[in-house]
């Protein structure tokens, strides 16, 4: 038998030590604390940045490839339909979908009022995996007919338009053209930054305006399957296209979001050792308080041979014992909590500043994993520092003590 473990399990079964029961439990409690909320930070953060992410990329997809031009409007140089490279990029394992894309600055005009947005004309065998779940009203566009639209909700409310009603759209070109549109749907990324500049169409209707020839277009918009490879696939498509042509990021298109993603990565980090050292500090002062109050029974263990190291493990089971049960209602607190926000939308946001209307949940059971392991070690390891006092504790003044 482990005698360590032995007396560890004697001590915690001990009657009348309300005190240190009471001690167990705010160790057992700071523990379990810690591990919800860096559960539910990463849960939120995650959920946070991926929101974002869709939304971002919904609109501009992951990738770009444009003919390089040192026009910097919203005018774009045509790109010929060349079989040849769209071939090739399909062809990449990587990439999910090509897609040929078109824009055209413009003017909207409603009864009562005017706007200037970038009209964005989507080829027939355009990818909507990405966009379909930020329409809120209406329907995608029919391809046959070239005169619909698809205007975001905050552009609606600035033109008090509706769905099915129409619009006349300005054309910015010489001489100046214009045409009556139809609204079929409705959207809303959150995101007032790309929400009140786009405005979706068929490509024909531009390259019609435009009186391109040979279904000409604007620039390929590329989605692939993980963003992780994002860089690896840029080299493929510089391969294939010649170098007149160039290709974007999507983190080189909009930086200033994945700007705010770093700070918020540093941020998190901050956060996370905070925690965790107040979990630490918790738990020397829960081991401290049992040792002195042990003190005679570890001048008695000392008198009768035992050894530092052997007095020291009875601690650190009762330590380890802590951290465990710690780390169980940690979980069980943090899953809980992140389950009930992500099926039931309790905690909501200010859309306008938070890009959507409610706290985002991200699983990741990874993460769970590592999360416990780091704490279990960190703390673990923490406590070896008050169990070194045992050394200092002399027998004979330890047995003065009446336990």
């Amino acid at each position: 038998m482990n005698i360590a473990l032995f007396l560890a399990n004697k001590i915690r079964h001990t009657k009348n030590q309300t005190f240190s029961s009471l001690i167990i439990k705010v160790g057992i409690l700071s523990i379990s604390i810690a591990v919800s909320v860096l559960i539910l930070s990463f849960f939120v953060l995650l959920g946070f940045k991926n929101t974002i992410k869709k939304k971002l990329f919904s609109q501009t997809s992951h990738l770009q490839v444009n003919k390089i031009t040192l026009n910097r409007s919203f005018e774009e140089a045509t790109m010929l339909n060349n079989l040849e490279y769209y071939t090739k990029a399909k062809n990449i394992n990587e990439i999910k979908s090509v897609n040929k894309v078109a824009l055209k600055s413009v003017i909207l005009k409603s009864e009562e009022e005017i706007s200037g947005v970038v009209l964005k004309g989507l080829e027939k065998n355009f990818d909507w995996t990405e966009f379909s779940e930020n329409i809120i009203e209406g329907r995608k566009l029919n391809y046959d007919s070239t005169n619909e639209v698809l205007i975001s909700s905050r552009i609606a409310k600035e033109l008090q338009l509706k769905l099915n009603e129409d619009l006349l759209v300005y054309f910015i070109q010489n001489p100046p053209r214009a045409r009556k549109m139809k609204i079929v749907g409705i959207y809303n990324t959150n995101v007032e930054e790309l929400d009140q500049v786009y405005v979706l169409t068929n490509l024909s209707a531009i390259q019609k305006i435009n009186n391109w020839e040979n279904g000409e277009f604007g620039h390929y918009e590329i989605f692939i399957k993980n963003m992780e490879n994002v860089e690896q696939v840029k080299k493929q498509l510089l391969d294939i296209f010649p170098q007149e042509f160039e290709v974007l990021k999507v983190t080189d298109i909009i930086p200033q979001f994945f700007d705010w993603f770093k700070l918020l990565d540093r941020n998190i980090v901050m956060v996370i050792a905070l925690i965790i050292v107040v979990a630490a500090f918790n738990m020397i002062s829960v081991l401290l308080i049992m040792i002195m109050e042990r003190t005679p029974m570890v001048g008695l263990l000392k008198a009768i041979g035992s050894k530092n190291s052997q007095i020291r493990n009875i601690f650190l089971a009762n330590g380890s014992r802590i951290i465990i049960w710690g780390l169980l209602w940690g979980n069980i607190i943090g899953l809980g909590l992140a389950f009930i926000q992500d099926k039931y939308k309790i905690f909501k946001l200010d859309a306008t500043n938070y890009y959507m209307e409610f706290v985002p949940i991200t699983w990741n059971w990874g993460l769970v994993f590592i999360i416990n392991i780091a704490v279990f070690l960190v703390v673990f390891l923490i406590t070896f520092l008050p169990s070194l006092i045992i050394k200092r504790i002399s027998p004979v003044e330890a047995l003065k003590y009446k336990d």
